[in-house]
């Protein structure tokens, strides 16, 4: 299926689909302590493959060298024998977040409210192309399609965010992240709005 440009770079097109969908918090998203119990604790609590140690904060500090932001973006994305998102691609960039302020500060730091980074990896148009159409192009496993508004519409009842959490945790037949641990929530968020314009947009040629 061929992807239509239609009105997607238009800024009035985006705000006309998107006007009435925005809003919807996500889920309460889990605490640091949460997180470096439930994941990070595997390597970082003895220190496994170089890993900085919790509440080492001499090591930290050195990690922290180019900012707290720095330091989301590889965990994101993955560094070294780290895998993205620490191996577990349903953990938002917000929860990346505060598993690295609880860590590098030993539990001190208060949870923050937004992500240090979501850094955007790429085009939401190439990712669409070469990956969501896979699935969004004709419809595998219910997946709403990207030529048919109607298919989004229930799913944006609870906002663009109610999709992007969906990407993030997954749903039926897809997996967290589509399958994509290094894809940041900003990739997701991108795509994910280029492919309800494209089905606002859409005119049959």
């Amino acid at each position: 299926m061929q992807i239509h440009q239609c009105l997607w770079k238009s800024g009035c097109a985006a705000v006309a689909v998107l006007g009435v969908f925005t809003g919807a918090a996500w889920a309460v998203d889990r605490t640091g302590r949460e997180v470096v119990e439930q994941t990070c604790a595997a390597c970082h609590a003895e220190g496994k493959d170089g890993a900085p140690k919790v509440g080492d904060l001499a090591v930290w500090t050195q990690r922290a060298t180019g900012g707290l932001a720095k330091l989301a973006e590889r965990a994101i994305a993955g560094s070294g024998k780290m895998p993205a998102h620490g191996g577990q691609p349903n953990l938002s960039d917000l929860e990346v977040s505060r598993a690295i302020a609880y860590m590098s500060t030993g539990g001190r730091a208060a949870d923050p409210a937004k992500p240090y980074a979501t850094p955007a990896t790429g085009n939401a148009e190439q990712l669409v192309a070469s990956h969501c159409i896979r699935c969004h192009g004709p419809g595998l496993e219910g997946a709403p399609r990207i030529d048919q508004f109607n298919d989004w519409r229930p799913r944006l009842q609870r906002g663009i965010e109610g999709l992007v959490q969906t990407a993030v945790s997954g749903h039926k037949g897809m997996p967290a992240r589509s399958g994509m641990a290094n894809l940041s929530d900003s990739d997701l968020r991108n795509a994910a709005t280029y492919m309800v314009i494209q089905s606002a947009t859409y005119k049959v040629p």
